[in-house]
C-alpha cells in the first residue's frame, strides 16, 4: 500500500500497536477469494471416517428378491419404527463423534439406495443445529450387480458432484472428490466381497487389483495428489489381496520416489485387540484406511496417522469382548445396536 505523508505512517503504527495490546491478530483478513465455492475459512482440519452401517435400507419396498435384499427391502417400508430406530441410533453414533459435529467426510458402506443416504442425511441435519454444519452433499451410485447394496459419503465439504464414478460394473466401489482451498482430495470408499461367498477370497483379489488399478493411474500422472482408500475390505491388512495385490504396507513412501505406486495402510501392523473392527469368532480389522504419499507431504492436503483411531465405544456395556453392536434383522431379540462393525477414523489437513 503507497503511504501519503508522515501521518499516514503514524496512524498504521499506532493502529498495529493497539491490536497487539488488545491481543488481536493484526494478519490482514481473509481474501473475498476465501468465502467462494471451494474454499473454506478458517478451518484447515477435518474429521474423516469410514463404517459399514449393517444392511441400511430405506423406506420404499423394491420388490427386491436376491439372497440378503429380500429380508432388508421391505423391512423398513413395512416397519417405520424399525427404521427411525436405525436412523435414531445411526444419527447418535456419528454425533458422537468430533466433538458432537459428527465427522466432516463420512463413507459409509452396505447403504440400499441413495433415497437412505438423504434419510440419514436429514436426521443429522435436524440435530445439528448449526446450518453451517449440515451435510450438504450425497456422493453416490447405487448399485445393481448381487446384493442392491453401495458406498455413499456424506459432507459438508464442497464436492465435484460431477466426477463422481464407480469402478467397476458389478463391484462396489466408489470414487468421489472434495475440493477445499483449490487443494483436491480424492476418496476412494469400498465394501468388498463377503467370506461367506464361495468366490469371496478371490473376488476380494478382483477388488483390490481394481483400486490398485485406477490409484496407480492417479498416481502416475501426478505422484503429488491426494487421494484416500477406505472401506469394508472383508481381508485383515496381512493378508494377500491387500498386501500383493492392493500394495499396501505401513511403509511409508516419498511421493515420486517409484515408478510403481505404493499405498500407506494406517492399519498395517496394529494388534486386532486393540484396533479390531468386527469380530467373528476373532477379532479382524476388516475396516481400513489407506493414503496416498501426497498425504503424507505437507502439501495440499495431508494426513495425521497418529490420529488413526477406531471408535469402539459401540458395544453392549456388559459384554466382556466389547464386541460391535449390531443393529440386526427383523427377528433381533433385545436392545438393538448400531452395527456389526466398527467406524474408523483419522484426522486430515488441508493448505489454506
Amino acid at each position: 500500500m503507497k503511504r501519503h505523508g508522515s501521518y499516514a505512517g503514524i496512524a498504521v503504527v499506532v493502529a498495529l500497536f493497539v491490536l497487539v495490546l488488545q491481543g488481536c491478530d493484526t494478519s490482514p483478513p481473509p481474501a473475498a477469494s476465501l468465502n467462494a465455492p471451494g474454499r473454506i475459512s478458517p478451518q484447515t482440519e477435518f474429521l474423516f471416517c469410514h463404517w459399514n452401517v449393517e444392511n441400511f435400507f430405506d423406506d420404499r419396498n423394491d420388490g427386491r428378491t436376491g439372497p440378503g435384499d429380500k429380508e432388508y427391502d421391505p423391512l423398513f417400508a413395512n416397519r417405520p419404527d424399525l427404521l427411525h430406530l436405525k436412523l435414531a441410533k445411526l444419527t447418535e453414533a456419528i454425533l458422537k463423534m468430533n466433538a458432537g459435529k459428527g465427522p466432516d467426510i463420512l463413507s459409509i458402506v452396505e447403504v440400499e439406495s441413495l433415497r437412505a443416504a438423504e434419510l440419514l442425511q436429514k436426521a443429522l441435519n435436524d440435530k445439528l443445529t448449526d446450518p453451517k454444519l449440515h451435510y450438504q452433499h450425497i456422493l453416490m451410485k447405487e448399485h445393481a450387480g448381487g446384493r442392491h447394496i453401495a458406498p455413499a459419503i456424506l459432507t459438508r465439504l464442497p464436492v465435484v458432484q460431477d466426477r463422481t464414478r464407480s469402478l467397476g460394473n458389478r463391484q462396489r466401489i466408489l470414487e468421489g472428490r472434495v475440493v477445499v482451498n483449490g487443494h483436491e482430495l480424492i476418496l476412494v470408499s469400498s465394501h468388498w466381497t463377503s467370506r461367506l461367498q464361495e468366490s469371496g477370497k478371490r473376488g476380494r483379489a478382483d477388488y483390490a487389483d481394481k483400486i490398485y488399478g485406477a490409484c496407480n493411474a492417479i498416481y502416475h500422472s501426478n505422484p503429488a495428489a491426494d487421494f484416500l482408500v477406505s472401506g469394508d475390505f472383508n481381508d485383515d491388512p496381512d493378508d494377500d489381496s491387500v498386501t500383493q495385490h492392493l500394495h499396501a504396507s505401513g511403509e511409508l513412501q516419498t511421493a515420486g520416489a517409484v515408478d510403481s505406486l505404493r499405498l500407506v495402510n494406517l492399519f498395517a501392523g496394529k494388534d486386532p485387540k486393540e484396533y479390531g473392527t468386527h469380530y467373528y469368532k476373532k477379532w479382524h480389522i476388516f475396516d481400513q484406511i489407506l493414503i496416498s504419499p501426497g498425504l503424507l507431504d505437507g502439501k495440499g492436503w495431508s494426513c495425521d496417522p497418529q490420529s488413526l483411531q477406531v471408535f469402539n465405544e459401540l458395544h453392549r456395556a456388559k459384554d466382556k469382548l466389547q464386541r460391535p453392536w449390531r443393529f440386526g434383522s427383523e427377528h433381533e431379540k433385545g436392545e438393538r445396536g448400531y452395527s456389526d462393525h466398527f467406524p474408523v477414523m483419522v484426522r486430515l489437513r488441508v493448505e489454506r
